[in-house]
């Protein structure tokens, strides 16, 4: 019988109920076991009787470890491999963000070091979009709830992760139970993260946008724009197909008038095919009645027979400059981080490790400013 996750917190709530146990007793399990994570279910204090014996015959204090890391020589970037208790392999990216950097209204900036977590949702994508590797992989499995809050689990011990993006491997949308069930676990205790410290990105599935506010409230939506007009979105990413632009920001903005949220828009630079100053007008027109932020995104190649081109710093620049002095939009050039492990955005794709390498660098995954 296949082993379930003590973190699949409906998992675990399912099976006290039926039992007869509280289930508020998940919550002391959870602190144990993350503060001992070598730990059996024998040693974990003060639980009833039939709470032990049910925790042995079903769940697991972990269905999956850290098989492989990865850091970036300017040590910003931590790349962790996992595996699966299937075989399969995710990552996730743990990104460091100094603060205190830069200026704020003509002075320091306040704060310090602060860590975000990018989090993978599926092994595989179904979405296949032209740039991004993860989509070459095809969609191979849905993560349970539990196999995406140990990958917080994982990551905590190796930094104080105060932000959680869901840019990595997969369509979170796509999985939208398990990750609306995730996230409700992260707000609890003991991880107690806040809502506007989580964002979920999605290539647009309209549907799960519709609903997402009144499932997770206050929680942050990114979107996958990556053109400005129908037509270059099927282009470059062949799920647009089925999520045409209008019915988008249709569902964008009921998203916004329920949330009163501003929506993060990504959007990859691709040369010569969506970074032209036509293109900004474009999106400038699409965009100027929301409140945005919108990232762009410099392409980073997916090895050595990659269809794209990166953008010129002159075209990223120009593309900006549009956006911000002609339609008065917010638009940051994403700092590109961990290039050198493969951890950068687009470039997840899981090459299965032998015993004598580490996993094919692999490129990074969404490193949004929030």
């Amino acid at each position: 019988m296949k082993m379930k996750s003590v973190f699949d917190a409906p998992e675990i709530k399912s099976e006290f109920e039926s039992a007869g146990i509280n289930p508020n007793f998940m919550i002391p399990i959870w602190k144990y076991v993350i503060q001992n994570p070598d730990c059996v279910w024998d040693e974990i204090p003060s639980l009833p009787t039939a709470a032990y014996t049910l925790l042995h015959s079903k769940f697991k204090t972990f269905t999956s470890s850290l098989h492989s890391l990865f850091h970036s020589s300017d040590g910003t970037t931590s790349k962790l491999l996992i595996k699966l208790q299937n075989g399969a392999f995710v990552e996730a990216v743990i990104m460091r963000y100094d603060t205190r950097l830069g200026m704020c209204g003509g002075k320091p900036r306040p704060g310090g070091v602060r860590s975000t977590l990018c989090i993978s949702s599926q092994v595989g994508c179904k979405m296949g979009c032209t740039f991004c590797a993860t989509g070459s992989m095809g969609f191979k499995s849905n993560l349970t709830s539990g196999e995406i809050v140990e990958q917080l689990v994982h990551a905590s011990r190796l930094a104080d992760i105060r932000n959680i993006v869901f840019m990595g491997m997969g369509e979170p949308l796509n999985n939208y139970n398990a990750v609306v069930e995730a996230v409700r676990a992260m707000l609890k205790q003991p991880f107690q993260l806040s809502p506007k410290r989580i964002t979920i990105s999605t290539v647009g599935v309209v549907h799960a946008i519709n609903k997402l506010h009144n499932d997770l409230p206050g929680i942050s939506l990114a979107v996958s724009l990556h053109a400005p007009v129908q037509e270059i979105r099927c282009q470059i990413m062949p799920a647009a197909r089925a999520f045409p632009l209008q019915k988008l920001m249709d569902s964008l903005q009921a998203f916004q008038k329920s949330s009163q949220q501003k929506i993060f828009i990504e959007y990859i630079m691709l040369d010569g095919v969506n970074d032209q100053e036509e293109n900004a007008h474009q999106l400038g027109e699409l965009l100027k009645t929301f409140q945005v932020v919108i990232n762009l995104i410099p392409f980073n190649p997916i090895g050595s027979t990659s269809q794209f081109k990166t953008s010129t710093k002159q075209s990223v620049s120009t593309f900006q400059k549009i956006l911000r002095e002609t339609y008065n939009i917010r638009t940051t050039v994403r700092k590109e981080m961990g290039q050198d492990i493969s951890g950068a955005c687009g470039q997840l794709v899981v090459n299965q490790p032998d015993n004598k390498r580490p996993a094919e660098p692999l490129r990074d995954i969404e490193d949004l400013h929030l």
